[in-house]
Order: structure tokens, then sequence, then C-alpha cells
């Protein structure tokens, strides 16, 4: 049995919604996600940081005379 117009105008109206909704859903994943990241990304750069400060007290450590 084939499809209306209005059977296809209303599938239409609601894919379009789906689409709506899915991709309001994924930006707010998104949004989350990427705030997370960037904040692991600086607390790393910090570890990052504080490890070669200590590196570089190691190495001063290891090369003075005993």
């Amino acid at each position: 049995m084939p499809l209306s117009a209005d059977d296809k105008q209303w599938i239409s109206e609601q894919l379009e919604g789906l689409e709506t909704k899915l991709l309001t859903e994924f930006h707010k994943f998104a949004e989350a996600n990427d705030a997370r990241v960037r904040s692991h990304s600086a607390a790393i750069h910090a570890l990052e940081l504080t490890m070669n400060v200590l590196e570089e007290r190691v190495r001063r450590l290891e090369q003075r005379p005993r």
C-alpha cells in the first residue's frame, strides 16, 4: 500500500523532530565532555610542570660533588 502525501508529511515531521532532539542531546553531551577534557588537560599540564621542576632538582642533586 503506497503512502499518501499526508503520511509522508507526518513521517517527515516526526523524523525532523527526532533529529532535532538527537542533535540537542549530543550537543549537551559534547559540551559537558569538552569541559571535562579541558579540566583534565589543565590538571595534566600542572602535573607536567611539577614533574619538570622535580626532574631538574634531581638532576642538580645528582651533579653535586660528593
